[in-house]
């Protein structure tokens, strides 16, 4: 099983640049690089290749509305020349929160978004002459609803790779479907493996059926906080205010995807006491309200032994890489959990 890790760059690239070298040589195989509404993705995805050697670096995630399709193709493509070959694209639609909150971009039809975005990048990888008639994306604009003058064109450089893999980040049934259809790779939420058929099976298996061979099998990235020791257990109370975060705090009452995940896992009432509480700005509250069992069961928090049991659970459900969350107050400490972890995962 693959391991991965998401930076946290607020302190800055160089720093972060130095871990990861550092993390690299422990074992660790990817590296995530968020773009929330923070420091876009890319810059430190640049900075990160020119500083490693042997590691992947993957997108996690930008997202799907703040760059045009062309533009997304682009980027990767940059991306994957100048890490030689070690690029993922991770792709996401986010929410509405951040993409109209933050951005002024309207939230629509996230599904279809997704598979047209993911059709034109491979025509731009391949470099065909960019020709696409969607129902979200038309390229080149046609007359009438620009100047007339745009023509189809074609990357000018030649990727190193016509096929960079593609990473969805997806929750909802239909989004689900469309990565297990169209991606190299899934990046779930919260995921926990004793209940992620019930809830994903029957989306993972209708996309499955439609996909290309030519994908490969689909990768299953879980995103888990990673603590080991013998005393490590009261360190789950960390997870939980950001449990509590999306559960309570991303979305409104009945718009909300993580409170519906929460409850497809057989948490119902328990999500909505957090959303109660967190919409009435009581955070600490709905932290505390989030159930021990749900934290337990998602993170790899405890012992050497707890935690390669839980390693063969995620195994057994399908997962093949695993996106860890350190719990850990220094370089030297997250540096040491990943060298326990690839040895309980080799």
């Amino acid at each position: 099983m693959r391991i991965g890790l998401s930076i946290n760059y607020t302190d800055g690239f160089k720093e972060v640049a130095a871990e990861v070298a550092d993390l690299e040589r422990a074992g660790l195989d990817i590296v995530f690089v968020p773009e929330a509404y923070s420091f876009d993705a890319p810059s430190a995805l640049g900075y990160l290749a020119a500083k490693t050697e042997r590691v992947q670096l993957a997108s996690g995630i930008m997202q799907l509305y703040t760059r045009t399709p062309t533009l997304t193709a682009m980027t990767a493509a940059g991306l994957d020349y100048v890490s030689d070959g070690r690029f993922i694209l991770g792709l996401g639609a986010s929410g509405p929160q951040v993409i109209e909150g933050f951005h002024g971009v309207k939230y629509d039809a996230p599904i279809g978004r997704t598979r047209e975005v993911l059709e034109i990048c491979r025509k731009v990888w391949r470099r065909e002459r960019l020709e696409y008639q969607g129902k979200h994306y038309t390229v080149p604009l046609p007359e009438g609803e620009g100047t007339g003058l745009g023509k189809a064109l074609k990357l000018i450089n030649h990727p190193v790779r016509e096929n960079i893999p593609v990473l969805l980040a997806a929750l909802g049934p239909k989004n689900v479907e469309l990565a297990a259809e169209l991606a190299e790779g899934w990046q779930p939420i919260f995921f926990l493996p004793e209940k992620a058929d019930s809830v994903w099976g029957e989306s993972v298996k209708a996309g499955l059926a439609k996909r290309d061979p030519k994908l490969g099998d689909l990768e299953v990235y879980a995103g888990p906080a990673l603590a080991i020791g013998d005393n490590v257990e009261p360190l789950r109370e960390f997870v939980k205010p950001h449990l509590a975060l999306y559960i309570g705090g991303m979305g409104a009452k009945g718009k909300n995807f993580y409170h519906t995940l929460a409850t497809k896992y057989g948490y119902g009432a328990e999500a909505d006491r957090i959303q109660e509480l967190f919409l009435a700005g009581k955070k600490e509250e709905a932290a505390k309200a989030v159930p021990d069992d749900l934290v337990r069961d998602v993170c790899l928090i405890g012992s050497a032994g707890f935690v390669k049991e839980r390693v063969a659970a995620f195994r057994e459900a399908g997962v093949t890489a695993l996106n860890v969350v350190p719990l850990a107050g220094t370089a030297a400490e997250r540096v040491q959990l990943i060298e326990q972890l690839r040895a309980i995962c080799d």
